[in-house]
């Protein structure tokens, strides 16, 4: 009997990290996936909790995530937005924001950009497999992060898995990034126009949170190997809540074998099986110092919630990071006592508010709280 409920703790365990910590469920969850029978889906191929269910028939079933809001002007905060076929016939498309412009400039946007907004480039998270950039929950999240920051933000709708598995997001990412960065520098054709008015390519951050905060580093990475367009630097890379992994636990990460074992399954369907667990896609811990060096931006900002099992890896990349010899500025910030990407989740709680002031400070140029930021990975 002792037995039977050692194996249903760890199971009910199992699934409530799952839940609460693997990348953070939005939304209602339908408790388990159609019944096996009806005709089309009688064989499940992969059920990848608690976000949807791949039927041996190729149909795939979404439990969140799948809601959409328009563009509009927010009441709240005066920020405008508008969607844009980046590449239509790819299916790679942004939604932009832009803060109120009747809002005087500091100084320091005056003296830094002349009177143009910093240009942050956004990925949204969802295990790289649901949410989108016209959800409303990054809708409300990007109304508030370019108010408070006052930037122009580009929020990336790039393809989801399983449908289109990775490298797909990776290259979506690179694609709309490099469009965001020409747009900015130039009013020729095919420039959007808010971009090439209103944005300071001067002033490139880029962002995200979970499965984004991944593809943002890679972004980083990736530009660090090839460069961008121009000789354009970025300025400054916030990752919030990232989410990696990698087969031999960092220090005071979870050994759960099952834990463990969930998270290679689930990256390798992400991914078909393309990048191993300890590839630097999703272990960027295991890079060689050499590697870390490549990393293009002048500053980093890592965000890990305590009660998140993602957090542990976050703190190894901070200390990765500083140990490598890149020539950078690295900050972590931790909220204890809260979950996986929580600031979306509870978007009106102190705790929020002050991790929206952290990132903000950090596009402006400003160091955050000093009692609320943490410098010992």
């Amino acid at each position: 009997m002792a037995a039977v409920g050692g194996r249903l703790s760890s199971a009910v365990l199992l699934l409530l990290n799952m839940a609460g910590a693997l990348l953070a469920p939005r939304g209602a969850l339908s408790p388990a996936p159609p019944a096996a029978g009806a005709e089309d889906d009688a064989d499940v191929d992969f059920f990848f909790f608690p976000f949807l269910v791949l039927y041996k028939s190729g149909r795939v079933q979404r439990f969140m995530g799948t809601d959409t809001v328009p563009a509009s002007t927010d009441p709240a905060t005066g920020v405008a937005s508008r969607d844009v076929a980046v590449d239509a016939a790819a299916g790679l498309a942004v939604r932009l924001y832009l803060p109120s412009l009747a809002t005087n400039s500091t100084a320091a946007e005056a003296a830094d950009g002349g009177g143009r907004l910093p240009l942050l480039v956004f990925y949204h998270g969802g295990a790289f497999v649901t949410e989108s950039a016209f959800s409303p929950t990054y809708h409300r999240y990007l109304n508030a992060l370019a108010s408070r920051a006052r930037v122009l933000a580009v929020s990336i709708e790039y393809h989801l898995a399983p449908e289109r598995r990775l490298p797909t997001a990776y290259d979506d990412a690179w694609a709309a990034l490099r469009w965001a960065l020409a747009s900015a520098r130039s009013p020729g054709p095919g420039a959007d126009p808010w971009l090439s008015r209103h944005a300071d390519p001067a002033r490139l951050f880029l962002a995200g949170d979970s499965a984004g905060g991944n593809i943002a580093h890679n972004m980083a990475m990736r530009a660090g190997r090839e460069g961008l367009d121009g000789g354009t630097a970025i300025r400054g890379l916030a990752l919030l809540d990232p989410y990696f992994w990698g087969r031999r636990p960092v220090p005071s990460e979870t050994r759960d074998e099952g834990m463990r074992r969930w998270r290679e399954r689930t990256w390798s369907f992400v991914c078909a099986g393309r990048y191993g667990i300890d590839d630097p896609v999703v272990n960027p811990v295991a890079m060689p110092p050499e590697e870390w060096r490549r990393l293009a931006s002048a500053r980093v900002l890592i965000t890990v919630a305590g009660l998140d099992t993602l957090s542990a890896r976050g703190r190894a990349y901070v200390r990765a990071l500083r140990a490598s010899g890149w020539r950078g500025e690295a900050e972590l910030y931790e909220t204890p006592g809260e979950q996986h990407v929580y600031f979306l989740n509870k978007p009106d709680s102190e705790k929020a508010a002050k991790e929206m002031e952290v990132v903000a400070d950090f596009i402006n140029g400003g160091q955050g709280s000093s009692a609320a930021l943490r410098t010992d990975a």
